[in-house]
This record gives C-alpha cells, sequence and structure tokens, in this order.
C-alpha cells in the first residue's frame, strides 16, 4: 500500500520541478509558428533521472496554424514514474497560443509571445495541483545554416509549498545537411517551490527529415547545477508529422 501511495507522491514533486518542453526537441522554443492551414503533431516520449526515480511523459503535442503568425498548441500526455515499481496515471494539459509579433527580415530579429497554460488532471498526484501560466517572449536570429533562438519569462505557480519562477535558455543550431538538423541547448530556471533549488541543465539535439512528412527527433543531456536533487539528466524522442 506505501509503494502504491509513493510513486505517485514522487511524480508529483519531480513533474512539477522538471522542466517543461516547449520548442521539441529542445525545452527552449523559437518564435517560429506552424504555417497556416496546416498541421505538425508529435507523437513524444520525455523523462527525467533523478536518483532512485525516472520520471516522464509522452503523448501528443499537436500544433496548428490558425491564420498568418498564430500557432495554436495542445499537449495530450500521460504522465509515469518508475521506481522499485511502475506507475502512470494523467498528466497536465498544456494549451498554448503562439503569436510573432515581429520579422528578422524588417525588425533584424523574429519575436514571439507564446502564453501557455498547464491544466492538471489528476488533482495533483501526477503533476500540478493547481493551473500554472507561463508567459515568455522568444526570438531568433538566422545567420546562413546557423540558428541562434532563445528567451524565457514568468511562470506562475500557485499553491502550498509552491513559488512562481523564471525560466529561459538558448540554443545554437546548424543545418547540416538539407535533412538534419543540430544543435547545443543551455536552459534554466529559479525554484519552483519552497523545499527546491535553482537548476541549469545543457542539451544536444537533433532534427532529422525522414520524408516530407515525417521527422525524427531528439535531445538530452545533464543537469550542471543542483543536478542531483533537481535533474540528473533528461531525454526526448519524438516522431513528427507534417500536414
Amino acid at each position: 500500500m506505501r509503494r502504491r501511495w509513493l510513486a505517485p507522491a514522487i511524480l508529483a514533486g519531480l513533474c512539477a520541478a522538471a522542466p517543461a518542453r516547449a520548442g521539441p526537441p529542445y525545452i527552449t522554443d523559437d518564435p517560429g509558428t506552424t504555417d497556416p492551414g496546416h498541421w505538425e503533431i508529435y507523437n513524444f516520449a520525455l523523462g527525467v533521472e533523478t536518483p532512485g526515480a525516472t520520471t516522464g511523459e509522452a503523448g501528443f503535442d499537436i500544433n496548428y496554424g490558425a491564420a498568418k503568425d498564430i500557432q495554436l498548441t495542445l499537449v495530450l500526455p500521460a504522465a509515469f514514474v518508475a521506481t522499485s515499481t511502475f506507475d502512470f496515471g494523467g498528466g497536465d494539459i498544456e494549451a498554448a497560443a503562439k503569436f510573432k509579433l515581429l520579422h528578422q527580415d524588417g525588425f533584424g530579429l523574429d519575436v514571439a509571445v507564446f502564453p501557455r497554460a498547464f491544466i492538471p488532471t489528476s488533482g495533483g498526484q501526477y503533476g500540478t495541483a493547481r493551473t500554472n501560466l507561463l508567459l515568455p517572449v522568444w526570438t531568433e536570429k538566422d545567420f546562413g545554416k546557423w540558428q541562434l533562438f532563445g528567451g524565457g519569462g514568468y511562470q506562475i505557480n500557485p499553491g502550498p509549498g509552491q513559488r512562481s519562477f523564471w525560466t529561459g535558455g538558448i540554443v545554437v543550431a546548424r543545418d547540416v545537411t538539407s535533412r538534419l538538423n543540430l544543435g547545443a541547448e543551455l536552459y534554466a530556471q529559479s525554484a519552483e517551490a519552497t523545499d527546491a533549488r535553482p537548476f541549469t541543465g545543457i542539451n544536444l539535439g537533433a532534427a532529422w527529415r525522414l520524408t516530407p512528412r515525417w521527422s525524427l527527433l531528439a535531445a538530452g543531456g545533464p543537469g550542471i547545477a543542483n543536478a542531483r536533487t533537481q535533474d540528473q539528466y533528461d531525454f526526448y524522442f519524438a516522431l513528427k508529422a507534417d500536414y
């Protein structure tokens, strides 16, 4: 009976600490939007490893180009925790809308805002207990085959023992071929709970276009500040469909 209670409790705490993936395969997002009338659908799995537990989510990240420079996003995940046993349940639904405000061909930078709501589905057992709201700004500058993007924002994280926090990152990526893009990411966030610490991590990522409609994406890396208690390393894999 204790094991059945312990695994969801660990998951709830670690899911709150784990950074949300914003711009697959990275935690940091970019200001690009899905083309009007088109869909981008990621069938993904992600996780965070800390001593004694691996926690994460798997599901669908759905993006739709509602209009020029406007993208609607819905993430439908199931959450899991692996300790000496394996438990799973409903993850936090994410609903977001990205608005691209400026373009680098006129302003010098692409700039977008991407407010994102994290909606609990399990009363805090497998994620947050109350709705969170992330208010970020994302920017990008391209240099030929190189892309430099990043930014961040403030996440409103209500509830007993919780703290609202700052989160952000930067990615340097390059088109190695017409089908393969490689990148490196540095990201960080302040403490999201009264008993948590600030966190910094790095990731290496890749996106490989298999066909005009299908792509494979992957990223992962270690924590480099307070990693042992927050996030020793994380991973992300996805099969992406473009329609």
